[in-house]
């Protein structure tokens, strides 16, 4: 069964976002990696509230790495030319990207039990982490069903929350000039970065499934 005719099977074919959404996207995920590989320079500053964290190492580096491997990883599987040409491509790297998320998702967790910003911090990242975790795997675990129209919703899900260390870092720089301290701002932060993201997600979706309920 290849991958139109599984979705078809669902009764309605994939929808995808426009062309301009995907090449925004592509470039500000690949903008971040970069930039957060930083991390893995010795000489190189960070931020206080991470460098104070308490589960710091080793859990940091961990995640970092695999956050980098999937935001580079994640907006290759929604591009449809690139998934009806290279199917098993995008099979492999749909479970290379899932391998980033759960290992991001386990260190994130550690490193939210570790935040040195206080139990708001904690709970934001925190449940960030967890529910990461569960988008993705739920997303593999339908296309392992092959249910594959359930897997995309699922997938859409889990790469808003990978796009938390996007509009997190769109975030940081406001907060910076707002008067608001610095402990305030990463606490708010913490749940701005991807609550949004989800609605969005949700929204999305909602719209999408709207003729077909209507139906």
């Amino acid at each position: 069964m290849n991958h139109v005719t599984g979705s078809a099977m669902q009764g309605r074919p994939m929808r995808t976002f426009p062309t301009w959404m995907l090449v925004a996207t592509t470039v500000l995920s690949v903008l971040v990696a970069l930039v957060s590989l930083r991390y893995f320079v010795p000489t190189v500053p960070m931020p206080p509230s991470i460098a104070a964290n308490g589960f710091r190492h080793p859990w940091l580096l961990v995640h970092v790495a695999a956050a980098v491997a999937a935001l580079l990883l994640g907006p290759a599987q929604f591009f449809p030319t690139l998934r009806a040409r290279f199917p098993l491509q995008h099979r492999w790297t749909g479970r290379a990207y899932v391998l980033g998320c759960t290992v991001g998702g386990i260190s994130g967790l550690m490193l939210a039990l570790g935040a040195s910003t206080g139990a708001v911090t904690t709970l934001g990242f925190g449940t960030l982490a967890v529910a990461w975790l569960t988008t993705t795997l739920l997303a593999w675990r339908r296309a392992v069903q092959r249910r594959f129209v359930q897997h995309q919703a699922w997938m859409i899900r889990s790469f808003a929350l990978t796009l938390a260390a996007v509009t997190l870092r769109l975030y940081l720089p406001i907060a910076a000039v707002l008067p608001v301290s610095d402990e305030g701002s990463y606490q708010a932060i913490s749940f701005l970065c991807w609550v949004p993201n989800i609605i969005l997600a949700e929204l999305y979706l909602r719209r999408r499934n709207a003729p077909l309920r209507k139906a």
